[in-house]
């Protein structure tokens, strides 16, 4: 994958875009016994229209929780919202029912490609069944028949090789490549104004990946979907993101334009993710490191999280940062940001 920008990447991202999606100062906490894990503690986001929005981090940052909070999947017998608005199309899903938000909004109105197609797939239905529960539940299609071609047109869309004739396949019988696009072609069935791929291309080799980077690509052209793209990979989100998200210790450290992010980082933690990119050409004995391991999200420290791990901490460091514009559309919270803008 090339952890290069692209130009037709650019263009796209500084067009001016409606806001679809708006999330505002979201806490969402898991309690236990040990005590409570603030799993993602204060994250503001927006995602334009048609906009696909790559959120990066190492793992525990809080992204996936992020992506579950919005869809009210956060875990149940633990998990709660406990503060802020997530706010799609004009309506606060935080104030739904689950009777509401399950029958008028997720699977229709936002879908998600999980991280593994195969713990996705119910080994012991078909392809028919599975892709077509959506339509049969949000009422699209109705009748066998009708089904069956909502199912075999959706499976085309993601380019699956004769679909008519894999209609009646089990989960097995694909290879991964082909059981991610059977997961997306489930996603997006009733045509969401979201989706939220989490880690999608993780379990696929490099091949693989570049074409299903080229389908999410293709469907967002083809029907304007606004995607939030969950990934550790720099290179993938450098070649499908308009803009990036930085995430740490369940906050946003840094965010702006991808060209932005990869030519002027701001944040520490976003220079010590990218300067430990492996670079084709760069002859180097060690990969650089970011040293030490993020800290506990059940006691937190109160100034800034990264400041263990950077060397630019200094003492105002005990005191955590305000976002700082660094470009238009581009700030970080760090105090070496401070007056950069």
């Amino acid at each position: 994958m090339t952890i290069a920008p692209s130009e037709s990447n650019f263009r796209r991202s500084v067009a001016v875009r409606k806001p679809l999606l708006s999330i505002r100062n979201l806490h969402t906490h898991l309690f236990l016994e040990r005590g409570v894990v603030k799993a993602v503690d204060g994250v503001n986001l927006d995602v334009g229209e048609g906009e696909t929005l790559g959120i990066v981090g190492e793992s525990g940052s809080g992204k996936t929780m992020t992506s579950l909070s919005i869809l009210r999947l956060q875990p149940k017998a633990n998990g709660r919202i406990v503060d802020g608005s997530i706010v799609l199309d004009g309506t606060d899903l935080t104030k739904l029912s689950e009777e509401e938000i399950a029958r008028d909004w997720r699977g229709s109105k936002i879908a998600m490609v999980s991280q593994d197609p195969l713990t996705s797939l119910n080994p012991v239905f078909t392809v028919r069944d599975q892709v077509g529960a959506p339509f049969r539940y949000h009422g699209l299609a109705k009748g066998r028949a009708m089904v069956r071609k909502a199912v075999e047109t959706v499976l085309g869309r993601v380019r699956i090789p004769s679909p008519a004739k894999r209609l009646d396949d089990y989960p097995h019988q694909f290879s991964g490549g082909m059981r991610q696009r059977v997961v997306t072609a489930m996603a997006i069935a009733c045509s969401p104004r979201l989706l939220i791929a989490d880690e999608p291309t993780s379990a696929l080799d490099v091949t693989i990946q570049v074409q299903m980077m080229e389908l999410f690509r293709e469907i967002q052209r083809d029907t304007g979907i606004a995607i939030i793209l969950i990934t550790h990979d720099l290179g993938v989100a450098a070649g499908i993101c308009d803009r990036i998200a930085v995430m740490y210790a369940g906050r946003i450290v840094e965010i702006g334009d991808v060209h932005e992010i990869f030519k002027n980082p701001a944040h520490p933690y976003t220079k010590g993710l990218l300067n430990s990119i492996p670079h084709l050409g760069q002859r180097r004995r060690r990969l650089d490191t970011i040293p030490g391991l993020p800290p506990s999200l059940i006691d937190p420290p109160k100034g800034c999280r990264f400041a263990a791990r950077c060397p630019a901490r200094m003492e105002r460091c005990e005191e955590y940062p305000p976002d700082f514009d660094v470009a238009p559309g581009h700030s970080a919270a760090c105090w070496l940001a401070e007056g950069k803008a």
